[in-house]
């Protein structure tokens, strides 16, 4: 019984975009510089003729798996609802592509299917039985700014908070304890215990913005007011700020969204583990030891551990996308950030 670690093969987006890697570079690099097995896919982004990729593919991708004693733990799917152009999918054409997935993440070895924090309940439970037959387990994502327990805090009336449903995991535990499924839980992503914007982002919006003093505005007011309020408060003191909405949302977080401690409570729902990051630098005085600063890693590990929690970690790398807006010479190292975060995660975990 132990935390494993595992790599999203979305932390590389970049790199594969630059076709400096592929997918079978991302693997030897996951088993012979990170000394792991665990790896996760967009299917998408990874699975060629996605969703009905060739006999060749799928021979090709167990046979590397296979190879470099690789772990498929989750498939991240995403039901794109506007992929026809004469219409939008009903419910029971999102079940239909949902168990196509499941049956697809079989073939490709994966204990999982990861579906948005968006993707309705009853489509999920429709696709139940596909998810019984095949063995593969549908878990959807817990991701900020989502909390784990429903009332623990305020949902703003504003940005992307208030387009979600606050009671999601309880939705989700429901379901579970109704059908007596073993084979539908939740995928926690780290951004929930996200306390403050990285500096990435920061940089970010600074760059864009019309009047950058507006962001450090922001941060140093945003503990004292709610979203609303400060929203209402940075547009009346620099009016033509230009700054939207999502990252006026992002600048004003202040707290976590979710409370480590409310992991206990849904462990026993626990597929896997988004290990999302935006930026990890070296601690002051420990060389070659990392953190990410604007995500608390270390309490949810450490209560990961005392309850026993037996599944994998998967690193998630998105602080690239808010260095994209320059020249090349600006871009991070996608393949050493996670190298970084999984030197974080071993010394957290305690290999």
């Amino acid at each position: 019984m132990s935390i494993k670690r595992g790599v999203s093969l979305y932390s590389y987006q970049q790199t594969q975009f630059f076709k400096q890697m592929d997918w079978k570079d991302m693997i030897r690099e996951i088993r012979d510089n990170l000394h792991t097995d665990g790896v996760e896919i967009i299917d998408e982004a990874t699975i060629r003729d996605y969703p009905f990729p060739s006999e060749q593919f799928i021979f090709d991708w167990n046979n590397y798996i296979a190879r470099y004693e690789m772990t498929p733990v989750t498939m991240d799917i995403y039901l794109d609802v506007h992929q026809f152009r004469d219409h939008i999918m009903n419910h029971r054409e999102a079940a239909e592509r949902l168990k196509n997935d499941i049956k697809l993440a079989a073939r490709l070895g994966f204990q999982n299917v990861r579906p948005l924090c968006l993707v309705p309940i009853d489509v999920i439970e429709m696709a139940l039985d596909t998810a019984e037959k095949y063995n593969v387990r549908i878990g959807k994502e817990i991701h900020a700014p989502l909390p784990i327990r429903p009332g623990a805090r305020k949902q703003p009336t504003s940005g992307m908070a208030a387009a979600l449903d606050f009671r999601m995991s309880e939705q989700i535990i429901d379901l579970a304890q109704r059908t007596g499924s073993k084979h539908v839980g939740l995928v926690p992503d780290f951004g929930i215990f996200q306390h403050s914007p990285s500096q990435v982002a920061i940089d970010y919006v600074k760059r864009h913005a019309i009047i950058p003093e507006a962001v450090d505005f922001i941060l140093a007011n945003s503990k004292d007011h709610d979203l609303d309020d400060m929203i209402a408060l940075v547009n009346e003191k620099y009016p033509g700020h230009g700054i939207d909405g999502s990252n006026l949302e992002r600048m004003a977080l202040h707290e976590a969204s979710a409370d480590p401690n409310d992991l206990i409570e849904i462990l026993p729902y626990i597929m896997s583990i988004h290990g999302k990051f935006y930026n990890m630098t070296e601690i002051p005085g420990k060389p070659g030891c990392y953190e990410d600063l604007a995500i608390d890693y270390e309490t949810p590990i450490r209560i990961l551990k005392e309850h026993g929690f037996n599944g994998y970690i998967d690193s998630e790398y998105e602080g690239q996308r808010d260095q994209q807006d320059r020249g090349l010479e600006y871009l991070p190292n996608e393949v050493e950030q996670v190298r970084r975060h999984h030197e974080m995660m071993t010394r957290l975990i305690g290999e």
